[in-house]
């Protein structure tokens, strides 16, 4: 293979998601169905077939997912992943069975054979983790009642990759059966290993090696820790025989719980936008326009069915778990797509002939379809949701039914906790007022949580960093690092994030006022205007000092 001709296939693919999501971004569409079209017209069967090296594409595509699972481990962390609740967890796993259970009966029942229908059952019962995480994240609706319930299911469908995997390849054996379950023993094994490396190597040594860093003067050491980790335990989990996006989630949760999660899901952040804009593209290249235009009809009736089932399923099984009908069916409508392990699952069964080539195309083809309907429906279902119970089923709709478990948002985001910062803290904690700090310094974070404040380590500059710490919904937003470069790009991110904000930033000299009064700074606290006050005040008490002692004298003599 040639390096230089598959770098080229990445920037083809990647232009033509450029073009493709920024017509229907233009269109006011998600940019994931410019990505998913712009796969299907350049790359794979039936297309213009501009890319010459698809398979290894895919492979760095799927490292896409992987890292959006990484970044979701650290947003949920161990304690909050638990805080999903068994019965979300619960209905996730019905889910998988009851989905796959009617798929394969009614694939059954219109003629495949019945190993056939068990691998197109497994097939079907999985969504889509990558495409409805993402737009569940741009839409900040992850914290939404459906959004958790969305969540836990997806976690509990990409743990069940790993037996479906399994039951293909039972599908497909036709060896000793014991040879088959003692594969099975050697997964589980595995992955228990793995569990245990990725806590010591994480939950323990990388956390203190961090801590001993002063990372304001070492980011580039946080961006490569989130790089290595997210990456290598894709690989170490690939290598073992599981889901890589499995075990990146699991390193993520690891570190979830540690000082320094919101700045590693910032710094992860570019590289991820990257290689999930492959990822949506490569899954494009699955399907074969001219084939889908041929069964346009069949297609797409099938595709509506699936939604329709799915959704429904889901809604049924929310409603088990104690959801309204407005959030099950929200949660429905978010996870009706087939999803990207459909297409991993259904080259296996293809591989080993329990698919047949025409039923995988078909089920690849739905799936396209129901990809590029899932940012609408994710859209709709809050708006749908509300409207079926209330006319349907005549139920009002409570302001908790979408609102979700989100920590409550403080009042004032103080960004920099050096001296002045430590005086703003004070302040705000004697007044009682709810306050986020933002500060790069870790050893900064014990001082700030003993104020009772919420601290968080990361960057400022980084809007993640700032949408983690809830900055939209700040009423006053205290800026006050000394880098003049640094203040002016966190004024610029904290006024397009939240522009209701009332800004108060520091500027060292007096000559960079109007810079910060163009960037939206409502008032500037200038150091030299600080110190020269201060400097007369004392020389004012000098003198006055001075002449009260001149004047005793001068008693004294009298």
């Amino acid at each position: 293979m040639d390096l230089w001709k598959l770098l080229l296939d990445i920037v083809l693919l990647l232009t033509a998601c450029l073009l493709f999501g920024g017509v229907a971004a233009r269109l006011k569409q998600s940019p994931l169905i410019g990505y998913l079209l712009a796969g299907m017209l350049i790359g794979g069967p039936g297309s213009a077939r501009l890319l010459r090296h698809e398979p290894e594409v895919e492979v760095i595509a799927e490292l896409g997912v992987s890292l959006l699972l990484f970044s979701l481990g650290l947003e949920f962390s161990w304690r909050r992943l638990r805080g999903l609740g068994a019965r979300l967890l619960s209905a996730g796993a019905l889910q998988v069975v009851v989905t796959a259970t009617l798929a394969a009966a009614v694939a059954g029942a219109v003629g495949l054979s019945a190993k056939s229908a068990i691998a197109v059952g497994a097939m079907l019962a999985l969504s889509s983790t990558a495409c409805v995480l993402r737009v569940l994240m741009d839409r900040a609706e992850v914290d939404s009642v459906h959004g958790r319930t969305a969540v836990a299911v997806l976690l509990v469908q990409d743990l069940a990759v790993v037996p479906l995997a399994i039951l293909m390849n039972l599908l497909s054996a036709s060896g000793d059966p014991w040879h088959t379950v003692a594969g099975v023993g050697r997964t589980v094994a595995m992955a228990a290993v793995l569990v245990a490396v990725l806590y010591v190597l994480l939950n323990i040594l990388a956390v203190r090696a961090l801590g001993r860093l002063t990372l304001e003067r070492n980011r580039e050491l946080t961006v490569l820790l989130a790089v290595v980790t997210g990456l290598a335990s894709a690989w170490a989990a690939h290598a073992v025989g599981l889901s890589p996006a499995l075990g990146a989630f699991g390193a993520g949760l690891f570190l979830g719980g540690s000082p320094f999660a919101t700045l590693i899901r910032a710094d992860v952040s570019s590289l991820r936008v990257v290689l999930l804009t492959l990822f949506f593209g490569a899954a494009g290249m699955a399907a074969d326009p001219l084939w889908i235009g041929r069964h346009l009809l069949l297609v797409l009736g099938l595709s509506g069915t699936i939604l329709a089932g799915k959704a429904g399923i889901i809604w049924g099984l929310g409603r088990l778990a104690g959801l309204t009908h407005a959030g099950a069916i929200a949660a429905g409508l978010s996870l009706g797509q087939i999803g990207e392990f459909a297409f991993v699952l259904g080259g296996m069964g293809v591989a080993s002939g329990v698919v047949a080539a025409d039923t995988y195309a078909l089920v690849v083809s739905c799936a396209i379809v129901t990809l590029l309907v899932t940012p609408a429906l994710v859209a709709a279902g809050p708006r749908l949701g509300r409207v079926v119970q209330q006319r349907l089923f005549r139920t009002p709709v409570a302001p908790g039914d979408f609102a979700g478990s989100a920590p409550p948002s403080a009042e004032v985001v103080l960004i920099g906790f050096g001296p002045a910062g430590r005086h703003v803290a004070a302040a705000l904690q004697r007044g009682g007022v709810a306050t986020t700090v933002i500060d790069l310094n870790e050893r900064s974070r014990a001082a700030v949580e003993a104020l009772g404040l919420v601290a968080h380590v990361g960057d400022a500059t980084q809007a993640d960093v700032l949408e983690h710490a809830h900055i939209d919904q700040a009423r006053l937003v205290v800026i006050t690092v000394p880098d003049r470069a640094t203040a002016l790009l966190t004024l610029a991110q904290v006024r397009h994030l939240a522009p209701h904000a009332y800004v108060i930033t520091r500027s060292r000299y007096d000559l960079h006022r109007a810079e910060f009064e163009q960037a939206g700074a409502h008032e500037i606290v200038q150091d030299e205007q600080q110190a020269g006050e201060a400097l007369a005040r004392c020389v004012e008490r000098r003198l006055a000092d001075s002449a009260r002692t001149d004047e005793d004298v001068q008693a004294g003599a009298d």
